[in-house]
């Protein structure tokens, strides 16, 4: 496909996607009406997230739901609370995207009271949201709802804004020394040109600011994105983006510690949380340090590992995504050497060593995974 005819294709996603995410809204809603408007008690079936109904598909490489569902019904007088505020849910969301205007979870919680319809507590409200999301199929991002946590970008990469009021402005996300952040605005905008070959996402802030500082972007080709310890969701559906739009491999760089390890699987492979969605993981991405073998090989300064860190680790040795070679010798390797080190230990050789030496040769092992 010629290059252009690609770029205009990749220009579409976007908007594409939020027709869809309209739609399902919409058909939910018809769906209730039809049923009201017929004499039927109004109701929905929701697939059920209970911990048995949630069975990682090695296929997909990911969690996702069973077959199982909870039919939420208005016969059931226990039901019409929570399905009058499903139903409500959907249509301030059906509001949010129609719109183009964005919502946070304890925004949500508290514009209920405007229509009269109350929550007990945030947390009602939050899974109530996810509800939506099992019912729709899509994520809450996805209909303009998100959490107060946000990361970062930088690189060599131009965006079109389709905000309202903003539609049409271009943006390079190299135009900031601090990093873009990745909020509403950058997560539905078009991905219109990008000069990186490859992206990198960083678990801690200081080694973001040093690989810009480094200009690792220029030196590598790369979009440098700071996961702020978990990726958000927002996060990883943008990382999901630059996977799949723009066909750029994902390297991630994490502490050298189980709950390092916890943060690029939830990446590669989702999280049993979100096991009702399928667009916020990324299979092929690719955890490339800091190993358990990196402590040995780089002498890097270590601590000893906890008690907690010990059972997370033989956690890890059940969860059947850390099946591969790689996760169980690096398993192995942090239970036998009893110790974990932190991305910044690279600077006992330098300040500069992370950048000029280990990055490179790190890169170099990951693209042969």
């Amino acid at each position: 496909m010629p290059r252009k005819s690609k770029k205009k294709q990749r220009k579409g996603a976007v908007k594409e996607r939020k027709e869809k995410v309209i739609s399902s809204l919409q058909n939910f809603g018809e769906k209730t009406y039809d049923q009201i408007v017929s004499g039927e008690f109004p109701w929905t079936n929701i697939p059920s997230r209970s911990i048995n109904n949630i069975f990682y598909d090695e296929k997909l490489r990911q969690y996702i739901l069973g077959d199982r569902s909870v039919k939420r019904t208005a016969r059931n007088i226990r039901h019409i609370r929570p399905l009058t505020q499903l139903i409500w849910i959907g249509m301030f969301a059906d509001e949010l995207s129609r719109q183009s205007k964005t919502s946070t979870l304890r925004d949500v919680y508290y514009s209920a009271q405007a229509y009269e319809m109350s929550f007990t507590d945030q947390q009602e409200s939050d899974n109530l949201i996810t509800d939506l999301e099992t019912v729709i199929g899509y994520s809450r991002e996805d209909f303009n709802v998100f959490p107060e946590e946000r990361s970062a970008i930088f690189g060599d990469l131009t965006v079109e804004y389709t905000l309202p009021g903003y539609e049409g402005n271009k943006l390079n996300l190299t135009s900031h020394p601090d990093g873009m952040m990745i909020g509403p605005a950058l997560t539905s905008s078009e991905l219109v040109n990008c000069k990186a070959d490859k992206v990198i996402a960083i678990e801690k802030g200081g080694l973001f600011t040093r690989f810009i500082e480094e200009k690792v972007h220029t030196k590598h080709k790369a979009l440098l994105i700071h996961t702020a310890g978990q990726a958000p969701r927002a996060t990883r559906g943008f990382l999901k983006r630059l996977n799949r739009e723009l066909k750029l491999p994902v390297y991630i760089f994490t502490d050298g510690d189980p709950w390092g390890m916890h943060i690029a699987m939830v990446i590669i492979s989702g999280s049993a949380n979100a096991a009702h969605l399928r667009d916020l993981n990324t299979p092929d991405a690719k955890w490339f340090g800091v190993w358990a073998t990196d402590i040995v090989d780089y002498k890097l300064p270590s601590d000893q590992l906890t008690e907690l860190d010990v059972k997370r680790l033989h956690e890890l040795k059940k969860d059947p995504r850390y099946e591969g070679k790689l996760w169980k010798k690096e398993i192995d390797t942090f239970i036998k050497i009893n110790k974990k080190a932190e991305q910044e230990a690279f600077s006992r050789y330098g300040l500069t060593y992370i950048v000029d030496e280990y990055l490179p040769a790190k890169l170099e092992i990951a693209e042969s995974l």
